[in-house]
């Protein structure tokens, strides 16, 4: 008889979806083994309607679901890897990160025009201080509204007319089946995503052999690579919420390739830089470029952004 197997997981729609996904492809590859089921955790993000930048955002949605996993209630944490803090309890491992979907984010406007079309002026739903910023260093006339909610509220927001546009990031509208929704994508090299954008952390007890050993059938290499080198880079920067922190890795070819920024607030002062080295090197990769942008002035940029 196959064993009970318990996931953590918030209790949104994208997060039920992403969870679901990783429930689906264990009970597929281990369906004689185990039973995995989903357990659904408030956390105190999803508790909390005050802006991210104001609460904290490192964590708030991620606390509590470690805690479920160190209390051993569930055996497996899964999480937008974007929100789950670089320094991760000594007890914690990440066993595995899936086949990392768009890193991109996407504007969603009412007549489905890009960012070129939007009037002057025009306001903007998103409460990420790294979109704002990159955002600002394009078009500086825009006007920024702080957007909290599942993703269906925030879409509604353009719906009703109450903003000109909302920005998301693509693998969240991809997974819920909104990519209809997209009026365009915004190209990765004017706006760097957030380390970890598109990719899940499945998370576990380093003491907790036989979770590790399950989840090892999921983990895709490249993108673990990939997030390797982005967090080691959040990691260097000690970066919070606030911060617009923005990192994007990639394998071309043989050689892992990591683009790394740091920006004011209002995006007009920016530190900017890429490395490119072997995917074995991914942590002294993220590491050394996170070393170079603080020797450029990134850490001063953090301090101005609180």
């Amino acid at each position: 008889m196959a064993t009970e197997f318990l996931i953590g997981t918030r209790g949104s729609q994208l997060a039920t979806t992403q969870s679901g996904m990783v429930r689906d492809q264990l009970a597929a590859h281990w369906q004689n083994e185990i039973d995995p089921r989903l357990e659904i955790i408030s956390t105190k993000g999803d508790v909390d309607s005050t802006s991210l930048s104001q609460i904290g955002g490192q964590g708030v949605f991620t606390r509590e679901i470690e805690r479920a996993l160190l209390d051993s209630r569930v055996q497996l944490a899964v999480h937008s890897l974007k929100d789950l803090p670089t320094d991760m309890d000594e007890r914690l491992q990440l066993s595995a990160i899936p086949v990392r979907e768009d890193i991109r984010d996407v504007l969603v406007t009412a007549d489905g025009g890009g960012l070129d079309q939007l009037p002057d002026g025009a306001r903007i739903g998103t409460g990420s201080s790294r979109r704002q910023a990159q955002l600002l260093a394009i078009r500086p006339d825009l006007q920024f509204a702080d957007l909290r909610g599942n993703v269906d509220t925030r879409l509604g927001k353009v719906t009703h007319g109450e903003l000109d546009a909302v920005v998301l990031a693509a693998a969240g509208l991809h997974r819920l089946g909104h990519g209809d929704r997209i009026s365009c994508y915004l190209d990765p090299n004017q706006i760097l995503p957030a380390p970890g954008q598109g990719a899940l952390g499945l998370q576990t007890l380093k003491s907790d052999s036989v979770a590790h050993r399950l989840l090892s059938a999921l983990n895709d290499p490249a993108t673990h690579t990939s997030v390797t080198a982005e967090r080691a880079f959040l990691a260097s920067l000690g970066g919070g919420c606030r911060a617009p922190i923005a990192a994007w890795a990639r394998m071309e070819g043989e050689q892992l390739r990591l683009d790394g920024a740091v920006l004011s607030l209002d995006g007009a002062t920016v530190c900017r830089g890429t490395l490119a080295g072997n995917s074995e090197d991914a942590t002294r990769l993220g590491a050394q470029l996170g070393e170079q942008l603080k020797a450029e002035g990134a850490l001063a940029l953090m301090a101005d952004a609180g």
